[in-house]
């Protein structure tokens, strides 16, 4: 029998079968022995039991080292089995409730047997405690095998779940291994010898049934090749076809709109900027599509990036469209680039320039009149360059010619919304430049698999000031939330301003909800939803906390709400307020994260700031510190010190480099599926790579495997490897790697 897509009924038999299928989602032969073990337990060695946590689903390795029975007061006729089980530091009580004195338990679990016992950690009384577990006791050495031997065996633990425990997939698994013939190979002979792999199915056997630990890392080592090379071939052979893609060609114009623009500029563009422009503006004179990330600092000068890339582009005949994630934001990006255009941005106004083209905003609240003249000027081609939200997705917006999407803000968007965009160009597709200060994780994914064209932009422009950010421990140290509005209270009294971020609006909203208050405002990462987040009580709202602040530590400032389900007026109005300092304080949700830009705003709080996301809280603080005064901000949360989610809040304190946090996040996150919808998460294609731990083996396999593709893309020569790639995606994964 080879490793196939043969059903695992025709091997372990139909109960088994459907308890993997219905527990784990392993249907064949192939997903079964595609699910690695978790760890590998010694028989001699017993498992740590001072680190379980309640809730925890585990498996573990001891030593029978008490017993008893007790009758049920409650229930006549019932008794409660205790055995105590040690590793000789830490003891775990099992604890079996029936009829009668339970006499073969009492048999089975004597004091010195050994075993593996699997449940769900809790507490009753002080006391750790699996209620009901499964268990599978070790038995003595066979005869002729030595006591060393023995206890030095290796024995694979699974991830397992109550229904299904580990040595019951491991039985499964060993079933399979005794009747596996040996399989093609997948990864080129040549391409084994030189890099010293072990055979696949040696690499199957070894990471499941492994002999020591010498045996295990051969095994991983060599299944981490198949899963970097397998996706890197697919990966080249993606990027092979995206080249018969066409695109027109947006060449550099001498004398046009570009060129009057960077005479017109009232700063000098730093080192970064002017060789991101040179690359970008290459990309845009080729014939197949332009797929470039811009990753910067918020501060670091995307939109001016972003803006030549428009000029460019409408001087070579074409428009050019920036999607942006609120309506806060597009109103802010129209504002800003009108003035950065002056008269380049007034075809057929008066005092407009000789060669101007115009600019549009099409956002949801837009008035009918306006709507309809947005929507005449953008499919006409007069305007040539169009801003918007997810407004500019609709089916009725239509351009005259789209030759380049700028999309602001990249992990606040989808793949099919971007898609819905780029299929508004036309005759062939419009060149893509996205752009984003903390790549989401499949982003970063992507990057380290070569398969996403970067430009990075590392200098901060003058005149931007340093932020300083720091975690405010309230469930330790209550006083510091006093402490808090204190400093706020200072910095108001020198004339400056702050923002104050909740997670939630309030006043009736669903307490799930965070910064997607909009439906043009969702946010892939906008509220954590881990086991013990975060304090049982709903997260801080809007409208709560803004009562309670100016009823008591912020009395007498000028305080302001600002939340996504505000009307556009109201939010442009309130903004606007703030930005000329008519307001003190702004209370909001985070539809201020990404491109509002108040110089004078030197304070950020967020509460509850565990429930953000890295790139949400990194966006954020970006808020401030963007005038000559240094910005601060203020991380509050209640969790404890050695919480996940605290550790991921010292993280954004510790550093101001979008992309490291970026790593940071893709480290406790998880990449997602890098060849489907899934941006983050459990979800992932990749069973032992890591991207950022085994970066430098993936960086390997690229360059082998763009060699092997280019000499044969069909891949002819390698039936297995073809069949192995052709197993990496299903129709739908295909139709999105299309889209992406």
């Amino acid at each position: 029998m080879a490793v196939s897509a043969d059903p695992l009924r025709l091997v372990v038999g139909d109960k088994a079968a459907k308890r993997l299928a219905s527990v784990l989602g392993l249907h064949t032969v192939g997903d079964l022995l595609g699910y690695y073990p978790r760890r590998y337990d010694k028989r001699g060695e017993l498992t740590d039991l001072l680190g379980l946590r309640d809730g925890d689903h585990v498996t573990v390795q001891a030593e029978v080292a008490s017993t008893s029975v007790r009758k049920m007061q409650s229930r006549p006729g019932s008794t409660i089995f205790e055995a105590v089980v040690t590793d000789g530091h830490g003891k775990l009580t099992l604890t079996f409730f029936g009829r009668g004195r339970q006499d073969y338990r009492e048999r089975e679990l004597s004091p010195g047997v050994r075993g593996l016992f699997a449940g769900q950690v809790s507490s009753f009384r002080g006391k750790r405690q699996l209620t009901h577990p499964d268990y599978e006791l070790l038995g003595a050495s066979s005869p002729g095998v030595r006591a060393e031997e023995y206890a030095n065996e290796l024995i694979p633990v699974y991830r397992a779940s109550a229904q299904l425990p580990s040595w019951k997939i491991a039985h499964a698994v060993r079933i399979v291994l005794d009747v596996l013939d040996v399989p093609a190979d997948p990864l080129p002979a040549d391409l084994r010898g030189r890099l010293g792999l072990c055979g696949y199915a040696d690499a199957l056997r070894g990471i499941h049934r492994p002999v020591d630990q010498a045996d295990v890392a051969r095994a991983r080592h060599r299944l981490k090749w198949d899963e970097a090379f397998t996706l890197q071939v697919l990966l080249a052979q993606r990027r092979l076809a995206a080249i018969s893609y066409s695109a027109i060609p947006r060449p550099l114009a001498d004398g046009g709109l570009l060129a009057e623009f960077d005479r017109m500029l009232p700063f000098t563009l730093t080192a970064g900027q002017r060789q991101a422009g040179r690359v970008i503006a290459a990309d845009l004179a080729l014939d197949h599509p332009m797929h470039r990330l811009l990753q910067g600092e918020v501060g670091s000068g995307k939109t001016i990036i972003a803006v030549r890339a428009m000029l460019q582009v409408v001087d070579a005949a074409g428009q050019a469209v920036l999607l942006a994630p609120t309506e806060v934001l597009a109103q802010q990006h129209f504002r800003s680039i009108s003035s950065l255009l002056g008269p380049l941005a007034m075809a057929g106004q008066l005092g407009g320039a000789e060669h101007a083209t115009r600019l549009t905003l099409i956002t949801g609240s837009l008035g009918a009149a306006a709507r309809r003249r947005a929507l005449l000027e953008a499919a006409s081609g007069a305007a040539g360059i169009v801003i918007g939200t997810h407004a500019l997705l609709e089916d009725r917006v239509q351009f005259a010619d789209l030759g380049l999407v700028v999309i602001d803000e990249q992990h606040r968007f989808g793949v099919e919304q971007r898609d819905a965009l780029r299929d508004k160009a036309g005759d062939g597709r419009p060149h893509m430049l996205v752009m984003t200060a903390t790549p989401i994780p499949r982003t970063v994914a992507m990057t380290v698999f070569g398969d996403l064209n970067v430009s990075t932009l590392t200098e901060l422009p003058a005149g931007r000031s340093p932020i300083s950010t720091h975690v405010v421990p309230v469930a330790e140290r209550p006083h510091y939330l006093a402490r808090t509005w204190e400093r706020i209270r200072e910095e108001i009294g020198r004339g400056r301003q702050a923002y104050v971020v909740c997670p939630r609006i309030g006043g009736g909203e669903a307490s799930g909800e965070a910064s997607g208050e909009a439906s043009d405002e969702a946010s892939d990462d906008a509220l954590f939803d881990e086991p013990g987040l975060g304090p049982s009580r709903p997260p801080v709202a809007v409208l709560e906390l803004a009562a309670e602040l100016a009823a008591g530590p912020l009395a007498g400032l000028r305080l302001a709400i600002l939340h996504g389900r505000l009307p556009a007026e109201e939010k442009d109005k309130v903004m606007l307020a703030f930005a000329d300092g008519l307001v003190d304080v702004l209370i909001t949700t985070t539809v201020i994260e990404v491109g509002v830009d108040v110089p004078n705003a030197v304070v950020m709080v967020i509460m509850d700031a565990e429930r953000f996301g890295v790139s949400q809280l990194h966006q954020l603080r970006g808020r401030v510190g963007r005038g000559a005064d240094p910005g601060l901000c203020l991380l509050v949360t209640e969790m404890p010190e050695a919480a996940p989610a605290r550790e991921r809040l010292e993280a954004v304190a510790s550093t101001a480099d979008g992309f490291a946090l970026s790593r940071i996040d893709l480290e406790q996150r998880r990449e997602g599926d890098v060849l489907g919808t899934a941006q983050a998460g459990r979800r992932s294609s990749l069973k032992l790579l890591r991207l950022l731990r085994d970066e430098d083996l993936i960086g390997q396999a690229r360059e082998e495997a763009v060699k092997l593709v280019d000499a044969d893309p069909a891949l002819a020569g390698q039936p297995a490897l073809a069949a192995a790639v052709r197993g990496l995606v299903d129709a739908e994964q295909t139709t999105f790697l299309e889209k992406a």
